[in-house]
Parts: structure tokens; C-alpha cells; sequence
């Protein structure tokens, strides 16, 4: 019988339960036992994952359009029409590390124009906001191995209101809220589906899947659901030797695939499913007019169920493969559909498979994974954790592993065109075109898969940080990825993001494979040499491209801030000149420390790191000195500005009190006594330093007793006069601190903005603590004013290395007039305390992130089913930017795993 149980706080839970014996007990180490098969190449647990994007369409590998408008070129209409070159995408989505096979889920509520085979959301160009997804789905759980997963969809019962959400949204100003699905009235009177997938795995390549969908209406109701398998399409594009087609059958319940490299596929469904049968091959006659390859192409299931239309194949063969359902659901009841998607045979895989597992034992893997994901995730997050933390930790997890994405991309070829096509012509000279070297075929940790299902290389880096902590294989994985030859350019720099893999983003992949290496327990000194010897190649492109002066002030352009400054720092500048910028330099610093610490690590196994010690020494050195001595401090504001220098030598600071003037903060570490012992050509080095050259004093000179009772020096960018004067800044309320983090521009620019006239045109800068009014950089990010996840996680990491070497000596005032006195471990406490309570709810009950949306905030149904938006609102914590993105805002996770383990009686939320 099936029974519904609750998760912490109502997220509902359906399990199945039998009668089983003590030899069903799951093992209480099994998820960690798969994690260690996998590493070890003995079974490949993360073979089969969520690994299909929830967008293909609109995307930059997809288009081909003559000047780079990717989201008309391939928009969500031709989406159900269209087969897709690189990748593929679906709901609730799962395939192979290749992505031979795709299986999703397809819905139908009797009234939509067509089934709901992937979300719907507004393109750069038709949101107000940049792009947005217009759909309200949710990852609630997820394994490491995938060996079990949760996905969370509400459907609505009405025609969902496409066109609406598209005209509503293309009249609204980047000065109004975005129209969103909510403000429609479509979920009035609970008039949805809630629809919930659970995986759960058998082995691994073998998949039990339970579809549940409730209706939560008080009326009764029909809904379609369509389990879906299909074939990436990789034989219709030309190169030679590529145009072999697998097959897929269906017959009672079961669609039966065979793949040369594969094998033999199969899922099997409860019930009487009818099987439906088409092509993943384009529709090129509903397109263009033109005659195409199948006569039943991709959209034949969705014309036949939608429209009754002779366009689903009679002999039931195909790529593409739906088992049709038609559930009728009572007035507050459920339904469920068993699945088994499993490999049943290797290559050729002829003999028809046994019937599939879908009774007792089905029960048991189900029941058997989800009770050893909840020990895994008990031996994850510390008890200490209060059950709301425990839920947002563990859906922020849930969130990164779902995140992974299968991403495919040989940008010479997209750059060439395919055999019998002919790019635009500009195509050789556009986007993207210096990285003809790049050819990706890998599963990788993306923000979104569906507002970003693209890698960002600096996005990456703290997504690592937080797989760390359940994955720290898999992290140190993704943290060598892009430093491999075939992402890495020859030139030493790492592809930024599939819009433009040229442009710079910060260089934090050192600070995440120290913190990576860190997390694993520090012993795996071959992955940080590894990690090294490229990011040696990488720091030397920055010197050599990003240092136009060459006097250690770095550049960057906007450095992943976006539209921070009063102008687009990554544009033509507005007069003749250089940007010299702080966040740049400070970047540079803490990437020459973070080195300086690898290096230090490595020496103590390989006394060739040494010098290599040495000289990242000395280029810190360098760096962080000049940031005074060059004019990015100004000691009378007490803060770092970017600098215009212009043509004629003359300077124009630029004082924009934002998070580009705290990042050199981030830029520090320590040197033990033990350290400059064992390595005494870094120690000969200092010394000579503080003696030769005394002007480099004030950001190595700092010494003290470290808790040991033996002297320590600090290295920071920001010494010890000047961190004090600094935190005043960024811990006072009317500047940088929120109840709910750090703000990424100081609130006193709402009342004073800045203004700079260059050229005879004025450029202002003033405090905006929501979404963007400026169409600066696209305009479809804003840093001037929201709170951002990634810089106050760096900031909170700053201020607990500066405690280590103060100790409780350093107290300062917290906030800013207060009259209060706190150690910078209390400040960093409670910096976490305020990010988190983001998340938790609050006296009230109510959730900081979901705002005055009532549904979010107060109905059992959906207040606890957690989003993980992009950036939030400066001064009242809302939600803002990607709703869906995960990413780097499950960073949340390790601040509640670092403070509930460290300091498990601070406590939380507004009433702290």
C-alpha cells in the first residue's frame, strides 16, 4: 500500500512501503560505499545522472544565426519541432554520461496547445529583467551517485497562459516587477497538479522510477503523462562515419531501445500504457516548408495526443518514444506510475528483455535508497542544525546535483559547419571564434539548467566548494576540467562562459582547490599539482594581458560584477585611457597568495616548490603594494576605488563605495613560524624584504603568537591599520550590511550617487536594491545594491583567516555606531547567521526570499519547497534574478554545515 509521510515542515514525502525482511535493511554507509566503487572504477554509480538540460533552445551551441541572436534563432516554438545538434532537454530529466539516451517526463492537461515537454520562460530580449523562467518546478533531493533523486513540478489545470506572460512582460519597464505565472491567478483555488518523480537505483544502470501526481483541486480531473525515451540525435548532421540510426520499439507497456555502443534500453511501465512512437528528427515541413527526413518527426507524439493526428509512427518504431497514460484523479487525490528504466543487455542486445521488476522489489530499492539517502545526508549535515536548516541544506545540495549537465560542444565545427551547411560568414570572425581549440563532451556542474545550462568558470569554482562536501571526488573533478588542454586556451586562459568564453572571470580556481583539497581531509597532493601546473599557465596569461601598465595594477573588464560601475567596465571606455580596478588587483593578490599557499602545501613533498613558494611571495608583494602606492587606496575614504588613468597620466578615481573596494579583503593568509623553518629560502626572502625594501611592510611585516605560543606573519592586501577602518565601512548598516548579508554597493549612494562627467557625458552610479533599471551590460543583472552569495561567502572566509591570526585581540564595533564590541569570528558568525535566514523562516514563518508572494509564504503546499535565486533584494532579502538558479547560491549549504559544526549555539533568524 502507498502512505504519505512529511518531511520536516509538510514538503510531502510519498513512500512505499511492503513487508520486508531483515535482509532489505539498507546499509548504513551504502551511499559512501557507492561514492568509493565509483572513484575507485570499480562500478560507475554516476554513469546514469540528471544529466539532460532543462533548455536547449535558445542557447549559443544551438544557434546559427548570422549575428549571434541566439534566442530568435532557436526560440521555446520550434523547441517540440526541432531536433538538437549538441544536446538535448526534458523535465525531471535523466541519461547516460554520453548522452546517448534522454528519458523526461511530458504532461498534458487537456487544454494546453501543447504538451508540456520542457519549461517555458522569456528570452533576454522579451523579459524585462533579462531572461526568466515562467514555470515553478524544484529539486528536493539527490544522492552524490544519483543513487536516489526527488523532482517537484506544479502543473497547472488551466491552458497556461503562454501568450499572456509573453505580452504582459514585453510592456513592463526594467523600472516594474517581472509579470511572472504566479500574478496570473492560474494557481487560484489550487487548481494544479503536483506532480513529484522519485529515482531510485537498482545498480548502476538501472533506474526504479515512481511518478506521483496529486490532484490538489476540488473538482476531479484528467491529466496525460507521457514517460519519454529518446536517442540524441547524432545521424543527422553529415560527418562522415556518423550516420548510423539506433532503433526504438514499443510494445503493451514497454519501449525497447538498441544502441551499437549502448546496448539494449529498457523502459517498462505499470498498468496499460499506450506506447507512442515518432523520430527525434526536425519537422522541417511545420518550420520551412520543407520535406524532412521522417514522416514522423519530433513532434509526432505531441500532434497525435494534442490533436488526434496520424503522426505517430503504426509500426511503433523510432528514436523518440512516449507510454501514454491518461490518469483520471479524484478531487484531492493521487495516482501513481511505476517505472523501471534500465540497461538489460550490452551490444548487440537482440534477445527481447525479461519483463521488468515493477512489484515487491521495486518497493524495496525505493524504500531501501531513500532511507540510506537520509543517513548519508545525517552524517552530512551537523545535528546541531535545526530541521528548517537541514531542509534548505539539503535542497541546496539537492539543487547542485541536479545541476549537472551532459555538455556538448566542438566549437570548431560549430564554428565550420557541419557537412553539406555553410555558416553566416561572419561566424569565423564573431563569438567565440578564438577558441577553435575547445571540444567539450563531459558532464559538468552548471548555475541552472534552464537559466544557465551553460558552465561559468568562476560560477564553477564555488559550486565546487559546496560539492565538496558531499562529492569531493567529484569536485576535484570539476575543478581540473577547465584547466584541461581542451578547455584551457594555448595562451593560459580559462573560457568564461558559452556566451563569450573570452571574457574574464575572476580567478578563483585556486581558492576552490584549496578549500576542495581542504574539505577532502588535505591528502591528496597530487590533485593540487595537478591543479598547479595549469593555474601556472593561467596566473601568467593574467600578468601578461591584464597588467596593461605593468605596474602590478590589473584589470579585467567586469570581472563577473556586471553593470557594478558607472560605466560598462568590460566596453570601450568612455575616453582614452586604462581601468585600473580594484576587485582586478585584489584578485590578483589573493590568487598570488592562494599559490603561495599550494606551493607551501606541495613543498613539503617536493622541495622543487620551493622557489615556486618564493616567487609568489614576492609577486603578492608586489601586487598588494601597489594598490597603495598606485592610488586604489584612499586613505582619507578608507576604501579601495578603480582608477581611470587617462591618456595624459592624470587619474580620475572612481568612488563607488561597492563590494569592488572589500574584495581585496579577501587577499590575506598566514605564515607559521614552522613554515619559514622548513622552507628557509621563503623566510631568507622576507627578511630581505622587510630590511631592502620597507615600503612592502605595511602588507607583509605583520607578526604575532599564533595560538601555538610561535610568532605567525600575516600577508594581506589590506594590513592591519587599514582592515580595522575598512570593516567600519562594510559593517555599517547604511552602507553594506543588511539584516539578510553584505550588499554589493553601499546604501549611502541612495541619497548621494555617484556621478562622473567623462567626455562631456555624465555617468552615475546610485544604490538600487532590486532589480536593474540600467541597461548597462544587458541589463539583465543588477550589482548595485542586492545581496550576492559567492562575494559574502569570500567575505565571511576573509574575516575568519584575519581572526585566525588576531585571535580574540582584534574586537571591532558590530554594526558600525553600535557601541558593540565583536570578535571577527562573532562578526563572521553572524554574517552567516543573516545569509541563511534567507532561506529559514522567520517569527512569522515566513521565508525572506519568497517576499509578499503569499502562496510561497503561507500555503502548506509550497512553502517549504525551497528556490535558490541568483542575487537578493539589499534591504528586504527577496528573491531576484534566475529564480531557479542553484549554483552558487547553494554556498548556503556550507555556512549552515560550518556554523552548525563550529558553532552549533549561535543563534539564527531576525530574533537572534
Amino acid at each position: 500500500m502507498a502512505a504519505v509521510v512529511k518531511y520536516p515542515g509538510g514538503v510531502e514525502n510519498v513512500q512505499v512501503l511492503t513487508d520486508r525482511s531483515p535482509s532489505d535493511a539498507p546499509s548504513p554507509d551504502a551511499e559512501r560505499l557507492r561514492l568509493a566503487q565509483a572513484d575507485a572504477g570499480e562500478q560507475d554509480w554516476r554513469a546514469w545522472g540528471p544529466y539532460l538540460s532543462e533548455r536547449a533552445w535558445g542557447t549559443v551551441r544551438e544557434d546559427y544565426s548570422e549575428h549571434g541572436t541566439a534566442w530568435d534563432y532557436f526560440p521555446h516554438d520550434h523547441a517540440r519541432s526541432r531536433a538538437y545538434r549538441w544536446n538535448e532537454d526534458g523535465m525531471a530529466g535523466v541519461c547516460d554520461d554520453r548522452q546517448t539516451f534522454c528519458f523526461a517526463l511530458a504532461l498534458w492537461n487537456g487544454v494546453d496547445p501543447i504538451l508540456k515537454e520542457r519549461m517555458f520562460g522569456l528570452g533576454g530580449d522579451g523579459g524585462n529583467h533579462g531572461e526568466d523562467a515562467k514555470e515553478y518546478w524544484w529539486y528536493l533531493d539527490s544522492t552524490p551517485t544519483h543513487s536516489w533523486m526527488r523532482w517537484r513540478y506544479h502543473y497547472p489545470q488551466a491552458a497556461f497562459p503562454y501568450d499572456e506572460l509573453v505580452a504582459v512582460n514585453a510592456l513592463r519597464g526594467r523600472d516594474e516587477n517581472e509579470y511572472e505565472l504566479v500574478d496570473t491567478g492560474i494557481f487560484d483555488d489550487d487548481r494544479y497538479w503536483a506532480v513529484t518523480v522519485d529515482y531510485a537505483k537498482a545498480s548502476p544502470t538501472d533506474m526504479c522510477i515512481l511518478v506521483t501526481v496529486a490532484n490538489r483541486a476540488d473538482e476531479a480531473a484528467t491529466l496525460h503523462v507521457l514517460p519519454t525515451l529518446w536517442f540524441r540525435n547524432t545521424w543527422a548532421w553529415g560527418p562522415p562515419g556518423a550516420d548510423r540510426v539506433p532503433r526504438l520499439t514499443g510494445e503493451g507497456g514497454r519501449l525497447v531501445g538498441e544502441h551499437w555502443v549502448l546496448g539494449q534500453i529498457l523502459l517498462e511501465g505499470d498498468g496499460e500504457p499506450v506506447p507512442l512512437l515518432c523520430d527525434n528528427d526536425t519537422n522541417a515541413e511545420r518550420l520551412w516548408g520543407l520535406a524532412g527526413r521522417s514522416p514522423y518527426p519530433k513532434d509526432g507524439i505531441n500532434d497525435h495526443v494534442v490533436a488526434g493526428a496520424a503522426t505517430v509512427n503504426p509500426d511503433r518504431e523510432g528514436t523518440k518514444g512516449a507510454l501514454h497514460y491518461v490518469l483520471e484523479v479524484p478531487a484531492g487525490g493521487q495516482r501513481q506510475i511505476r517505472l523501471r528504466l534500465t540497461r538489460t543487455a550490452p551490444p548487440p542486445g537482440a534477445v527481447a528483455p525479461a519483463p521488468a521488476e515493477l512489484g515487491a522489489g521495486f518497493d524495496a530499492v525505493v524504500w531501501a535508497r531513500r532511507a540510506e539517502a537520509n543517513r548519508f545526508f545525517a552524517g552530512v549535515i551537523p545535528a546541531a542544525a535545526s530541521a528548517d536548516e537541514a531542509l534548505v541544506a539539503r535542497q541546496a545540495i539537492a539543487g547542485l546535483m541536479w545541476g549537472k549537465q551532459f555538455y556538448h560542444f566542438d566549437v570548431k565545427r560549430w564554428l565550420e559547419g557541419d557537412p553539406g551547411s555553410t555558416p553566416p560568414a561572419g561566424r569565423r570572425h564573431g563569438r567565440n571564434s578564438a577558441w577553435w581549440h575547445m571540444t567539450s563532451f563531459d558532464v559538468i556542474s552548471m548555475p541552472d539548467p534552464w537559466e544557465y545550462p551553460w558552465y561559468a568558470a568562476w560560477d564553477l569554482a564555488f559550486h565546487c566548494v559546496t560539492i565538496a562536501r558531499v562529492d569531493p571526488g567529484f569536485a576535484k573533478a570539476q575543478v581540473l576540467l577547465l584547466l584541461r588542454e581542451w578547455y584551457l586556451h594555448p595562451n593560459g586562459q580559462i573560457p568564461a562562459y558559452e556566451w563569450a568564453f573570452g571574457d574574464v572571470n575572476p580567478p578563483v580556481h585556486a581558492w576552490a582547490a584549496l578549500k576542495v583539497f581542504e574539505i577532502d581531509g588535505g591528502r591528496d597532493h597530487e590533485f593540487l599539482a595537478r591543479v598547479m601546473h595549469k593555474l601556472l599557465l593561467n596566473f601568467t596569461w593574467w600578468v601578461n594581458r591584464k597588467d596593461t601598465g605593468g605596474n602590478n595594477l590589473f584589470e579585467g573588464g567586469f570581472l563577473g560584477l556586471d553593470n557594478v560601475g558607472p560605466f560598462d567596465r568590460s566596453a570601450a571606455l568612455p575616453v582614452a585611457g586604462v581601468l585600473e580596478q580594484s576587485d582586478g588587483t585584489g584578485w590578483m593578490a589573493m590568487y598570488a597568495l592562494n599559490l603561495l599557499d599550494m606551493a607551501i602545501v606541495l613543498a613539503e613533498h617536493d622541495r622543487a616548490y620551493v622557489d615556486t613558494a618564493t616567487k609568489f611571495f614576492e609577486h603578492f608583494a608586489y601586487i598588494a603594494a601597489a594598490g597603495y602606492s598606485q592610488g586604489l587606496w584612499d586613505a582619507e575614504d578608507a576604501f579601495f576605488y578603480d582608477v581611470l588613468r587617462l591618456a595624459d597620466g592624470s587619474q580620475v578615481p572612481l568612488k563607488v563605495r561597492s563590494v569592488v573596494g572589500l574584495l581585496p579583503l579577501a587577499a590575506t593568509t598566514r605564515l607559521s613560524a614552522r613554515t619559514l623553518q622548513r622552507l628557509p629560502e621563503l623566510g631568507a626572502r622576507l627578511r630581505w624584504f622587510l630590511t631592502q625594501r620597507p615600503e612592502y611592510a605595511d602588507v607583509i611585516g605583520a607578526r604575532r603568537l599564533g595560538p601555538d605560543g610561535r610568532q605567525q606573519r600575516l600577508l594581506s592586501m589590506v594590513g592591519p591599520e587599514q582592515v580595522v577602518r575598512l570593516l567600519a565601512r562594510m559593517l555599517d548598516p547604511d552602507e553594506f550590511l543588511s539584516d539578510y548579508g553584505l550588499r554589493t554597493l553601499s546604501r549611502a549612494h541612495l541619497d548621494k550617487p555617484f556621478a562622473v562627467d567623462l567626455g562631456g557625458q555624465e555617468f552615475c552610479v546610485g544604490y538600487e536594491p532590486a532589480e536593474s533599471t540600467s541597461g548597462l551590460f544587458g541589463g539583465n543583472s543588477n550589482w548595485r545594491g542586492p545581496i550576492w552569495m559567492p562575494t559574502n561567502f569570500l567575505l565571511i572566509s576573509a574575516l575568519r583567516d584575519y581572526a585566525a591570526f588576531f585571535g580574540d585581540d582584534l574586537q571591532v564595533e558590530y554594526p558600525t555606531r553600535s557601541g558593540r564590541k565583536c570578535t571577527l569570528d562573532e562578526i563572521a558568525d553572524d554574517l552567516s547567521v543573516r545569509l541563511i535566514s534567507l532561506f529559514t523562516r522567520d517569527d512569522w514563518g515566513r521565508r525572506p526570499i519568497y517576499g509578499a508572494c503569499q502562496l510561497f509564504q503561507t500555503h502548506p503546499d509550497w512553502r517549504d519547497l525551497i528556490a535558490f535565486p541568483e542575487y537578493f533584494h539589499g534591504d528586504n532579502g527577496a528573491g531576484l534574478g534566475a529564480w531557479h538558479q542553484t549554483g552558487w547560491t547553494a554556498l548556503v549549504a556550507d555556512l549552515i554545515l560550518t556554523l552548525r559544526r563550529d558553532n552549533p549555539d549561535v543563534p539564527g533568524g531576525p530574533g537572534r
